[in-house]
């Protein structure tokens, strides 16, 4: 028992401190417990195949699903509009968001669905992530009270009564105290949490496409010869082939871009050719997005009998018919070794090579207006390509630098497409499969993020990146910590001294008791089972005493809720800790106030709702 609580304390002690990534604290704290003895291989090692680490990695996945396929950048716009620009609101919006959604969805699976929207409306509000996603932990932690299914041990001290022989909770009981924790914590963020929690940079930060083609249009001028063109009915470019007209050479014309006006998906006809190549159909009423001189479009526009399209603002226009889910746009710059150097490259030109197409250039700073262009070392090109392809011309890295984060980019394409809906329905899977326990929550994450990975909803190529291996390694190294504690019995030893103390006191002690001792428990070992330490030794005592075990089995309930103080306490706080830049004394900081807010909350209405 000495050994295990001297290592909990340096544990504990280090993460304060934040001199070393959480995760490696975490990893030395279980290899500690296997050196000195305390648990052997298989119970050391027991985190890293437990199930909630399995789900969490997968929810990560799911998460960066539906900001791949524009759901985040949506969530946040709406939530942008709803608050009015208001960063208070916004952060009334987030925490009551998320302590609704949790009510009926996991705790993990709440934050793993809002992590990225919350960090993008935060940043596009002027503040910082680690200003909104505490509050979004703390009010899905708070949130799984409204419900019996909303944390596990909600359905631990129902089924502790029941096996008594006592009646269980209903399904909505728990909101007649999970409603007003709630409201509690939502007043506590807007007018105290708000000032406490910190202001940490982060790396974070999400690209806007609006700053980055206001950038590009300044820089390449590519405002100046950009038009949208109509096929009308007596053109003689319907059913005919780009091949047969050579607009390059006769017009100085490049076809960037054709949009059906006709689709049919049945006959295999889409909605939009993205990259027109010299085997492409011209049909009736088909738009097609060119670059040329004005003098060279209206001499097309006349010889094909072509209308013209009015144009949104130029940002708009870019925005709305080069960039979508599946393609998008970036910079990049010429390297001096490059085997570029020297070449001529043709502006409009699609490379299928690297299937990247190139739509302006700049040299020192300066649009290059030549169609044709001998490339020099630091040229600068802007080229339109899949953002897979754009990501892979990465590897290039002797040719050409691709400037800023096109993964980044792609997120916050707001536009909804077809794998938008595949990936909001297998959210929708996910959250029917856990709400009706058709199976258990590891499986139905694993399933759901193969869905998202076999559909293209998230690529291969970002399974991997896409989840917070911090958090993941450092939940899965501490789990063996609540083992020990309950292996060497420490656990069971305060919790039964501190019963036997208070009891001979008023049951309001006892309570207030059972209360401290569940949630500082829950600090460092998994709510559930601190639940299932906690619920026997306070059905016992209040046997014992002879008064109705309700009041104290909610007491338990709630209290195990309260991880407040820690990252370690529940998967949601460390979920939000890397993605807030967050340190240990910062939950502390932010979350003592709360616990106390909650324990006095919990010890007047309690007894009330249900009597002793």
């Amino acid at each position: 028992m000495t050994i295990l609580l001297a290592i909990l304390s340096i544990t504990i002690v280090l993460f304060i401190w934040g001199k070393f990534p959480p995760d490696i604290v975490a990893l030395l704290s279980m290899i500690s417990l296997y050196v000195f003895g305390i648990l052997d291989l298989n119970e050391t090692l027991s985190g890293f195949s437990n199930s909630t680490v399995i789900m969490v990695a997968s929810l990560f996945i799911i998460g960066e699903g539906l900001s791949q396929t524009g759901w985040t950048a949506q969530a946040g716009k709406k939530f942008i509009q709803c608050s009015g620009k208001h960063v208070p609101k916004l952060l009334i919006i987030l925490t009551l968001g998320a302590g609704v959604l949790s009510g009926f969805v996991s705790n993990t699976g709440t934050v793993a669905t809002l992590l990225p929207v919350t960090i993008s409306a935060s940043w596009k509000m002027g503040t910082f992530p680690s200003k909104m996603l505490m509050p979004v932990a703390f009010g899905s932690n708070t949130g799984g009270l409204l419900t019996l299914t909303g944390t596990p041990p909600n359905i631990i001290v129902s089924n502790e009564l029941i096996q008594q022989g006592f009646e269980g909770f209903s399904f909505f009981e728990f909101g007649y105290i999970g409603l007003p924790l709630l409201l509690i914590a939502i007043l506590y963020f807007k007018y105290v949490g708000f000032r406490l929690l910190p202001d940490h940079q982060t790396k974070n930060r999400p690209i806007n496409i609006d700053t980055e083609l206001h950038k590009w249009i300044d820089a390449y001028s590519i405002g100046n010869n950009y038009y949208r063109l109509r096929v009308r009915s007596l053109s003689p470019l319907i059913n005919t082939k780009v091949a047969q007209w050579d607009f390059e050479k006769e017009f100085g014309i490049s076809i960037i871009r054709l949009k059906r006006r006709h689709p049919n998906r049945l006959k295999g006809t889409a909605p939009y050719i993205e990259f027109p190549s010299p085997d492409t159909e011209l049909r009736y009423h088909d738009i097609i997005t060119v670059q040329g001189e004005t003098e060279d479009i209206n001499r097309l526009m006349m010889k094909f009998r072509l209308g013209l399209l009015k144009l949104d603002p130029i940002e708009e226009e870019l925005k709305n018919n080069l960039i979508n889910q599946e393609v998008g746009m970036a910079e990049a710059i010429i390297t001096p070794k490059s085997l570029f150097v020297g070449r001529k490259l043709r502006l409009g030109d699609f490379f299928q090579r690297f299937n990247i197409q190139l739509l302006a250039a700049s040299r020192n700073d300066r649009p290059l207006q030549d169609r044709e262009i001998r490339v020099r070392a630091g040229d600068a090109f802007l080229i339109r390509g899949a953002w897979e392809d754009i990501g892979e011309l990465r590897s290039l890295y002797k040719n050409v630098v691709i400037c800023g984060s096109p993964e980044g980019m792609s997120k916050d394409v707001d536009e909804l497409t077809l794998k938008s809906y595949v990936a909001l329905g297998t959210l929708l899977l996910m959250v029917t499969l856990l709400v009706f326990n058709i199976l258990p929550g590891a499986i139905a994450a694993l399933i759901c993020a193969g869905i998202m990975l076999i559909t293209g909803c998230v690529p291969i190529s970002r399974a991997y990146k896409s989840i917070s291996w911090v958090s993941v390694v450092m939940i899965a190294a501490m789990i063996p910590m609540g083992l020990a504690l309950q292996k060497t019995g420490v656990a069971q030893m305060a919790a039964a001294g501190l019963v036997s103390t208070l009891g001979e006191f008023h049951p309001l002690a006892l309570l207030g008791g059972v209360f401290l001792l569940t949630t500082g428990l829950s600090q460092t070992i998994n709510n559930s089972a601190t639940a299932v330490l906690m619920a026997p030794i306070a059905i016992l005592a209040a046997s014992a005493l002879s008064i109705s075990p309700e009041p104290f089995m909610i007491t338990v309930a709630i209290s195990a809720s309260t991880a407040f103080l820690t990252p370690v306490g529940t998967t949601t706080n460390a979920m939000v800790m890397s993605a807030g830049g967050y340190r240990f004394v910062d939950y502390v900081k932010v979350g003592g106030p709360l616990l106390l807010l909650f324990f006095i909350t919990t010890i007047l209405l309690v007894p009330i709702i249900w009597p002793f």
